[in-house]
């Protein structure tokens, strides 16, 4: 055994004996030494997109799911812990138009490079199940399912609203929209109306939110809140405003009626105007002999398109010259469009009730619109000028101003009004939800090509199953002047599969969130070529445990419990849910710095490429580019990502520390459900702790293998600081085990670095007993540690010939707490002398009060501090102290 610990060397013999053994495949079914099955455990990290370099916030999540499979492995699991690519996406894209490369090259290069640091962390990865999003044997799967969806009606086509860059000729996620700019060429984004594909998510709406609210019970509260919130249901009452506008044909638009859905008919009396959508059929009509309106619409295109954009722009609006009328009362209610209304919820029109709505309240002010109070509160009075938040409470009042309506609560209106207008024809009560059915339609390159053929005579056509799948053309580099698949004739031009016709291929490709809703699936089939899935998907699902960040709390989630359901429902898979439990792990922070470029665009700088600027008391206020001396803004700290250049590579850390310093430090430094902020001096501190490790287990190597690791079953033997040292690893051993099953990895390490110092701080005896009391202990606190710190652990295991005697570490019995050993023969109390502490006395579990006066007597402490006087009083307060006074 070396005396110094050389990290490289230990790391990279670990890691070779793992892969000459291959050491980490799973199989279904798997035995125990006795023949029983062993239960299964499927473990999972979300895949990562193959940017380039793993950082560490990559690094805190699979170690997270290592710790986790590793000593799960010991208790006697079958574990599955596999890896992917979530390939395809737009940072290939924009890599491809700055460097002039395809973005497949791109890709495969950085996934080799990511793969190579996945194994430098010695994670225990079952390689033989490795997907690839953009893989066709992974995505033909993508285009199989969304033909079966189509074939049921799930997936439909319809045109949408989207983000457009006209610079960039793309349409952009409502993400890369910022301040109403594209996020890499800062041109002033568009809304466009295009046609796409959708997925009818909304079919599963209510069972998706049933289970998410009464099931899951795995899952952090948190989570469960944000999904139920965005699925958003509403139960209120959708009905129409007569009108008899008509087009340029003569033809009522939309059959006459203005449909809008609220959950407030009960302040229907109170309704002063309606607006609509700027893309919506009246406002289109409105504008065509209104140039002022007509470049209103204009600028509304501009911007994002979600309910996060309308609620932060400012609501402004023009008239139409348009009126509908009141269902009730026949009135004329003039049509206004507005900014914040989008055609792509409801039916892209609200009522506008300004004394009971904020929102509306503000756009009547604003415009100097009627405000027609409809719900009083008793007590309180109403003023038009200033919102009050009752002015909105539904609880507290009752209708007035409303004819046959006045003085009835809030549901009781409900109830009176929906029947009134169901009379007339015009409304029914109605369950909605804020979900929106998913569109997977992108104008873009690198994605799964959507199976569709457009042909002149038959309209769009299914891609004929025998001819999955639909390979996108890997050699392509993108301009920037939209998606190159439209200027590509050997992937455009192909055959009707109905009619033989010359036609063109679909050039959309899927959503992203398409390739990472069911690739935990693929896990559990690798290198399945005739189906999606098999029996051995119903042996590994549900998954136990399925690990990521918080910010994939919504949409990713939503979309792959939706696209199990609909698995399950086509005979797919037996499951209802895929997740059993789910760590949304916290984010590792680093320093940010941007510079807008001359375009408008944002730039980002890795922190060693920045000097910063400090004030007197050493906070930084800003920082300049080494470069170029130049200022860069300073931005905090934020969440370690490639996107904003402030990760930390942990290649470097690997090449002088080693990785188990970095999986120390990354699960130590921090619980696993919070924030962690890098610290160059707590990933030192890991390292020196490493160190002692080894020291410790070189200067007792001779005891320790003399000792046999093997728990011995009588230590009637033992001496008083052994019996001690044995009650304290068995204690801390006890609160290991409880943290390891709740996931506070960072309170198992700092239970290791417990046990070292008490192995450490104990004065061992040169006897086999004490020597089987040293190899027991240690032996505990090499196999406590193992998941985390696998490396140096396995190697002082076979250095001290326990692999022999115990097992490989990899299998090794995770070790049992004797209850025996928590019992101490001995009790430690605080000895104090005219009431100040001066010490300890140690006496017998059970001692006799009479006995324990006489040996604090008799105590070196007392004899120095009384001088020789014999003690006037002493006083034990049972099991904690003794007090001598003098």
């Amino acid at each position: 055994m070396q005396e110094r610990y050389n990290p490289s060397e230990v790391e990279q013999l670990a890691q070779q004996n793992w892969t000459d053994r291959d050491a980490y495949r799973a199989v279904e079914n798997a035995t125990a030494p006795d023949g029983s099955l062993k239960p299964k455990f499927y473990a999972c990290s979300m895949l990562p997109y193959p940017s380039g370099k793993l950082h560490m916030g990559h690094v805190r999540n699979y170690t997270i799911n290592d710790m986790m499979a590793r000593q799960l492995r010991m208790r006697g699991f079958n574990v599955l812990m596999p890896m992917g690519w979530d390939a395809f996406g737009m940072p290939a894209e924009n890599a491809a138009i700055k460097s002039q490369v395809p973005p497949a090259k791109w890709t495969y290069d950085n996934i080799a490079y990511m793969k190579k640091q996945m194994q430098a962390m010695g994670l225990a990865i079952d390689w033989s199940r490795e997907m690839c999003a953009c893989d066709p044997e992974y995505y033909k799967w993508n285009q199989w399912l969304f033909l079966k969806m189509l074939e049921k009606g799930i997936a439909y086509r319809k045109t949408q609203t989207v983000n457009w860059d006209p610079v960039d000729q793309t349409v952009l996620a409502n993400e890369q929209v910022i301040e109403g700019r594209g996020w890499r060429s800062g041109a002033l984004v568009e809304k466009r109306e295009i046609p796409g594909y959708y997925l009818r998510i909304t079919d599963y709406a209510e069972e998706l939110l049933d289970t998410v609210k009464t099931g899951l019970p795995g899952w952090p509260e948190r989570v469960r809140l944000m999904q139920e919130n965005w699925i958003g249901k509403s139960q209120g009452v959708r009905f129409a405003f007569p009108h008899d506008i008509r087009d340029e044909q003569g033809q009522l638009i939309q059959d006459g009626r203005l449909y809008v859905f609220t959950t407030r008919v009960d302040t229907i009396m109170g309704v002063t105007f309606c607006a609509v959508a700027p893309e919506h059929p009246l406002a289109a009509l409105a504008a065509r002999n209104n140039p002022e309106l007509t470049a209103f619409i204009e600028e509304c295109k501009k911007g994002g398109t979600t309910e996060a954009d309308m609620a932060t722009r400012e609501k402004e609006g023009l008239p139409t010259g348009l009126s509908v009328k009141h269902p009730l009362t026949g009135v004329d209610v003039p049509v206004w469009v507005g900014n914040y209304v989008l055609m792509s919820y409801g039916d892209g029109a609200v009522m506008g009730v300004p004394a009971h709505d904020e929102r509306d309240f503000a756009f009547a002010l604003k415009y100097q619109l009627p405000i027609q109070q409809v719900i009083g509160v008793e007590g309180k009075e109403y003023d038009a000028t200033q919102w009050q938040d009752w002015y909105g409470d539904k609880q507290q009042g009752q209708t007035i101003n409303s004819g046959k309506y006045d003085g009835l609560a809030h549901a009781a209106a409900v109830d009176a009004i929906a029947a009134d207008l169901n009379a007339q024809e015009l409304g029914e009560k109605q369950t909605t939800y804020r979900l929106r059915d998913w569109g997977i339609s992108r104008q873009r390159y690198w994605g799964t090509p959507i199976p569709i053929i457009h042909c002149e005579d038959c309209g769009p056509v299914p891609v004929p199953e025998k001819d999955l799948p639909v390979v996108l053309p890997e050699e392509l580099i993108p301009d920037g002047s939209g998606n190159p698949l439209n200027k590509h004739e050997a992937f455009l031009k192909c055959t009707c599969p109905s009619c033989g016709k010359p036609a063109r291929r679909e050039t959309d490709t899927m959503d992203t969130f398409v390739d990472s809703s069911w690739y935990f699936l693929r896990y559990t089939t690798p290198k399945l070529n005739d189906s999606m899935t098999d029996p051995r998907t119903d042996y590994w699902m549900p998954m136990d445990q399925y690990i990521g960040g918080i910010e994939h709390a919504v949409l990713h989630l939503l979309y792959a419990r939706f696209w199990t359901k609909v698995m399950r429902d086509m005979g797919l898979v037996k499951i209802d849910e895929p997740f059993t439990r789910l760590l949304c792990q916290g984010m590792v922070l680093n320093h940010s710095y941007t510079r807008r470029t001359p375009q408008g665009g944002i730039e980002y700088f890795w922190p060693e490429t920045v000097e910063n600027v400090y004030d007197e008391k050493g906070a930084i206020i800003g920082a300049r580019l080494k470069s170029d001396g130049q200022p860069v803004q300073y931005n905090g700290i934020g969440t370690m990502s490639k996107s904003k250049n402030n990760g930390v590579d942990p290649q470097s850390l690997i090449d002088t520390l080693g990785a188990d310093t970095a999986r120390l430090f990354i699960m130590f430094a921090s619980p696993p459900e919070q924030t962690l902020e890098w610290s160059d001096s707590g990933v030192d501190g890991a390292n020196r702790f490493l160190r002692r490790l080894w020291a410790f287990c070189y200067n007792h190597a001779d005891a320790l293998r003399a000792g046999n690791a093997q728990q011995a079953t009588d230590w009637s033997d033992l001496d008083a600081a052994a019996k001690r040292t044995r009650l304290e690893i068995h204690s801390l051993l006890k609160q290991a085990n409880y943290d390891y099953e709740r996931i506070q990895y960072n309170t198992v390490v700092s239970a290791c670095m417990k046990m070292l110092n008490t192995l450490e701080q104990t004065q061992w005896e040169d006897t086999p007993a004490a020597q089987r009391a040293l190899a027991e202990t240690t032996s505990i606190l090499l196999r406590v540690l193992y998941p985390v710190v696998p490396h140096i652990t396995w190697q002082l295991w076979r250095e001290l010939g326990w692999a022999d005697s115990l097992g490989d570490m990899l299998d090794a019995q995770w070790p049992a707490v004797d209850e025996q050993a928590l019992i101490a023969d001995e009790v430690e109390l605080m000895l104090q002398v005219n009431g100040k502490l001066r010490g300890s006395l140690v006496v017998p579990q059970g001692a006799e009060k009479a006995a324990i006066e006489q040996a604090a007597a008799e105590h070196a402490a007392v004899l120095k501090y009384l001088e020789g006087r014999p003690a006037k009083r002493i006083i034990v307060v049972p099991g904690k102290l003794v007090n001598v006074v003098g």
